[in-house]
């Protein structure tokens, strides 16, 4: 009885350690392709138009600025976020949650 737990012990171990480092690999292909498109619209927006690449990336930083400002600031009693505060606010969480992403699993793919 006791040799047949511990080789399912054993067998349970193998299987979550595999699913983990498969899982691992996988966030880090995702994160690689991801890193991957970014540059690419970055450089097809600047050989379009380096202008409107940068006004463009201004506008966004605005975007963002705001979607912060709206995101740790206390809200006004009895009134949620509407209209542009929700948009820019779910804007700066995306993001954030996109660069949290890139940080965690893009070093690990080897292409910065």
């Amino acid at each position: 009885m006791g040799v047949r737990k511990a080789v399912k012990g054993v067998g349970d171990f193998l299987v979550e350690t595999v699913g983990e480092v498969v899982a691992e690999i996988v966030l880090s292909v995702l994160a690689c392709a991801l890193l991957g498109l970014l540059a690419l619209i970055a450089y097809l927006a600047w050989s379009f138009s380096p202008r409107a690449t940068l006004a463009g990336a201004g506008v966004l930083s605005l975007t963002l600025a705001h979607g912060a400002w709206v995101t740790f600031r206390d809200p006004a009693k009895g009134r949620g976020r509407r209209g542009l505060a929700a948009v820019t606010s779910v804007g700066f969480v995306l993001t954030a949650a996109t660069a949290a992403f890139l940080l965690l699993y893009g070093p690990g793919c080897g292409c910065l």
